[in-house]
């Protein structure tokens, strides 16, 4: 039994892989021909090309007979396996745009020849690398020479200085026309609305109403009963003492007071005018003596003044 083993074994040392039959399968893209040997295939397989076939020599294969097959394939037009002494030879009819590729199955007992078209080929290593290139993020990042990166942050140094010196540019030219109409507005505010270069009828009757209006400049209190109050009623200013009684001391046209330190000082050029006023009027009120009206005594003074503006 050991002798019946031992003579097996060598026998498959020195005969090598047995072909026990081939397949054909046609595609769209490509015709396989898969190979099946009795043992794990080990030997080399070389491979010549003509121009219109390609001879594939498997070492240490063996077949029982010469196989011929014809193919009606765009990749494959015949197929033949020839037995020779320590090799079996394949011959495959292709046309010349037809590349071959040879791979074994993971045990040995397979092999496959791809017929497929050169162009075919070169676009699927191209996806091939670009799934490969996206299950890998790393290696899809493109990488860049360093002069390249120094260019494009130039470029973007640029760029942002051109901005910029655009937004200043544009600052500068809006500036001075922000500034002439904040003084044009400043200037309407400030002009007299009596001497407006264009008077509507509207804006006449509009200063005739502001003329009849009352409104207080200045005013000074003397002591817990009198104050001293400049109005202004039209074109003209009064200085009038308020109190128990109103009584207008004087008026003013065009030298009217502008500020209050000019008001403090008509009250004191004033000063014993007001006292001597302050103590006849006390001096009434301790003797019980009848005062006039207020507006008895505001008509009398405003007809003194007018009488002394006549002189």
């Amino acid at each position: 039994m050991i002798k019946y083993l031992l003579l097996s074994l060598l026998s498959l040392s020195l005969f090598g892989s047995k072909i026990l039959n081939y397949n054909i399968y046609d595609r769209t893209d490509r015709a396989d021909v898969m190979i099946t040997f009795d043992t794990p295939y080990s030997g080399i397989i070389k491979q010549s090309r003509g121009r219109s076939k390609i001879i594939i020599k498997l070492e240490d294969a063996t077949i029982e007979s010469p196989k011929i097959k014809k193919v009606t394939s765009r990749f494959l037009q015949s197929l033949s396996l020839t037995p020779f002494k320590g090799h079996t030879q394949i011959t495959a009819s292709i046309p010349q745009s037809v590349k071959l590729l040879a791979s074994k199955t993971a045990n040995g007992h397979g092999l496959r020849l791809r017929f497929t078209n050169k162009v075919a080929t070169k676009e699927k290593s191209l996806v091939q690398n670009s799934i490969a290139q996206t299950n890998n993020p790393s290696s899809s990042l493109p990488t860049k020479k360093s002069d390249d990166l120094t260019q494009s942050y130039y470029i973007v140094i640029v760029i942002l200085i051109i901005g910029i010196l655009i937004l200043f540019y544009i600052k500068k030219k809006a500036t001075p026309v922000r500034l002439k109409q904040n003084r044009q507005a400043t200037k309407q505010q400030k002009a007299p609305w009596l001497f407006s270069a264009k008077t509507t009828p509207e804006r006449q009757k509009n200063i005739q109403k502001n003329t009849n209006e009352v409104s207080i400049r200045f005013q000074k209190n003397i002591d817990a009963r009198n104050s001293v109050i400049m109005l202004d009623f039209g074109t003209q200013s009064y200085l009038v003492l308020m109190g128990d009684s109103s009584i207008l001391l004087d008026k003013f046209h065009e030298n009217r007071p502008s500020s209050q330190q000019e008001f403090e000082t008509i009250l004191q050029s004033r000063y014993e005018e007001l006292e001597n006023f302050l103590n006849t009027k006390n001096k009434n009120r301790d003797t019980k003596e009848p005062e006039k009206e207020p507006l008895q005594a505001y008509k009398e003074r405003v007809a003194s003044l007018l009488y002394s503006d006549e002189l």
